[in-house]
């Protein structure tokens, strides 16, 4: 495995997880939201968006972590992996809040500088909604794109770890 893709809920540990199987495995980590946003939340272009994943796609190896649906033609196909974070939504709720907490006065390390945690009622109602809505689109993707990229759904902290196990470690 040289390119996973990690995907999920706000809140459901994607880019703790990414930065857990970068280091395990030796791959560089590419965070979307770091490419995405600009300074005060002023998003890329589309144009410039897809360029720019297409091109962190096109790289040998790596370990991204981001939702970002219209950008899967881009990501799926190069994929070894899916791995779908996937926890109740209600844990992710709780997540999004003490994260906000946690990141009230110094940035957090997957998002660009210049773009503070926020959230607001329209982000919250996404995370309520991501397992009805947005769930399905990621399976709808796989199959869109790339069906044969095995996908691993993680719907527990107790999954992660597990799953975290079976990876090797790189030589060194």
């Amino acid at each position: 495995m040289r390119r996973i893709l990690i995907v999920g809920s706000s809140g459901a540990g994607k880019s703790t997880l990414a930065r857990a199987v970068a280091r395990r495995l030796g791959l560089p980590l590419i965070h979307l939201d770091r490419h995405y946003w600009r300074p005060g939340w002023v998003a890329a272009t589309d144009a410039d968006f897809r360029a720019e994943v297409a091109a962190l796609a096109a790289r040998p190896a790596w370990v991204m972590d981001g939702n970002y649906r219209s950008t899967f033609d881009l990501r799926l196909p190069p994929a070894d992996l899916l791995v779908l974070c996937d926890p109740p939504w209600l844990l992710c709720l709780v997540r999004v809040l003490r994260r906000r907490w946690a990141y009230r006065a110094k940035p957090r390390p997957d998002l660009p500088d210049g773009c503070p945690e926020q959230v607001d009622l329209q982000f919250l109602r996404y995370v309520w909604q991501y397992p009805r809505r947005s769930r399905p689109l990621v399976y709808a993707a796989v199959a869109a794109h790339a069906p044969e990229v095995p996908v691993i759904r993680l719907r527990t902290r107790a999954d992660t770890r597990r799953w975290l196990a079976t990876l090797p470690t790189p030589l060194r």
